[in-house]
């Protein structure tokens, strides 16, 4: 009696943390069918709370869960901070993300960094004389 190996499906998750939201985006591999998406501010009704830790890990619980639903098993895992001129380094609401992610029972294939570097100089924006406050 031999057992019949469980198809696996997978799927990846795009996670963008800044500041002021973190949002979880699961699509298929191609990156052009979505199957769950939600945000930090999907899950609060404080705006000062969205980039925070525990609504990015409610959303991608939930996130998690609506994938699991449609078949997904696995997922690889794509962070992005805000980049370019700004913060190369992603908000508070990743790496809480990663691992509601992880223990709601998704296979976890890779974790790569897709945060937007320039080559060379970017000018800040608010023109030549800055921001007159």
């Amino acid at each position: 009696m031999e057992k019949q190996a469980k198809e696996e499906k997978w799927g990846v998750a795009h996670v963008y943390a800044s500041a002021n939201n973190t949002i979880i985006h699961i699509t298929d591999m191609t990156g052009s069918e979505t199957i769950a998406r939600y945000s930090g501010g999907m899950m609060t009704d404080r705006d000062r709370d969205k980039g925070m830790p525990f609504p990015s890990m409610l959303a991608s619980r939930k996130c998690a869960e609506e994938a699991k639903e449609k078949g997904l098993t696995g997922i690889h895992i794509r962070i992005r901070a805000r980049g370019s001129q700004y913060s190369k380094n992603p908000g508070m609401g990743a790496q809480p993300a990663i691992r509601a992610l992880t223990r709601a029972g998704l296979r976890i294939g890779a974790i790569e960094d897709v945060t937007p570097v320039t080559h060379g100089t970017l000018r800040k924006k608010g023109g030549r004389l800055g921001r007159r406050v």
